[in-house]
């Protein structure tokens, strides 16, 4: 990954997913915005960035982009992703909500024998502390520090990030890959660069209802991660009987048993690989001391 104030980075459409204090936040935070692109807009200047028509010209006249942030109406994400892809760009940061299943499917299967990193969508995408801020994260709440934050919330990163801040444990690395049903990066994905992240001492996994991403993470982390983890299931306390939309509940699938995707599910899967669970996320910073302190 190429996460250094250096990068260059493209905004891929304007619309309601993102605001002129997002862009003014992040160009404030250091982050290098080159360009923008809308169809249509060519030559015109928007939030104080050159607005091209395709985002070959972007490449054309400022060389390689490391990262762009897509924030086009849900049907058109797949288009804008496979204009990006074509570019070359590898980093690819899905910010608006409710895409297409089917069209995310299409854009995973395009990605899947390159090395394009794709989060989201419906994420606010990515912080490093104190470095660069890729999308809609409230830097406000985060100071640099070791704690790596994966996460499938999006409010409730920031709540945690604020969390850790005020016990005084600063972050690495913070990100959320999507709170729509299908999303590109996995939390397998973000767990294997945060393990191999020279900055990242420890980490906190924010996971939610519906799926099967965290048993299967809470797995991988037992064979592979050798940094303390804790994890904050979101939504614990809601009623059994409540679908949570936004984090893809495919409970209901031919050969699956009734648990599959509860909260149950998820706990005990954590509890056999154990990984400490907070109740709350204010929880979650004594817990992390605690654990990090017994890995001296």
């Amino acid at each position: 990954m190429n996460l250094t104030s250096e990068s260059k980075v493209l905004i891929q459409g304007f619309c309601e997913f993102i605001s002129e204090s997002n862009i003014a936040q992040m160009k404030a935070y250091g982050t290098n915005l080159v360009a923008g692109v809308n169809p249509g807009f060519g030559g015109q200047q928007k939030y104080d960035l050159p607005v091209f028509d395709l985002v070959e010209e972007v490449v054309s006249q400022f060389g390689h982009i490391d990262t762009t942030i897509i924030c086009v109406h849900p049907y058109q994400v797949l288009d804008a992703a496979l204009e990006a892809i074509a570019a070359n760009i590898r980093q690819i940061i899905i910010i608006s909500a409710g895409v297409p299943p089917l069209d995310m499917v299409k854009l995973l299967r395009k990605t899947e024998t390159g090395e394009t990193l794709v989060i989201g969508p419906n994420s606010p995408g990515i912080i490093v502390p104190g470095k660069i801020l890729l999308g809609i994260q409230p830097s406000e709440f985060y100071t640099p520090g070791s704690v790596g934050i994966v996460s499938r919330s999006s409010t409730l990163t920031h709540e945690v990030a604020w969390e850790l801040t005020k016990a005084g444990l600063g972050q690495s690395i913070s990100v959320s890959i999507g709170s729509d049903a299908i999303v590109g990066s996995s939390f397998l994905q973000w767990l294997q660069i945060l393990d191999e992240d020279d900055t990242t001492e420890a980490i906190v996994l924010i996971g939610q209802l519906g799926g099967e991403s965290e048993e299967v993470a809470a797995r991988y982390i037992t064979e592979t991660i050798d940094k303390p983890v804790i994890a904050y299931i979101a939504g614990r306390h809601a009623p059994p009987t409540k679908h949570w939309h936004q984090s893809g509940n495919l409970a209901i699938v031919a050969g699956r048993n009734s648990n599959f995707g509860t909260t149950q599910s998820k706990l005990t899967a954590f509890e056999t690989a154990q990984i400490p669970v907070a109740e709350s996320p204010r929880q979650i910073p004594e817990l992390l001391k605690k654990v990090m302190k017994a890995n001296e």
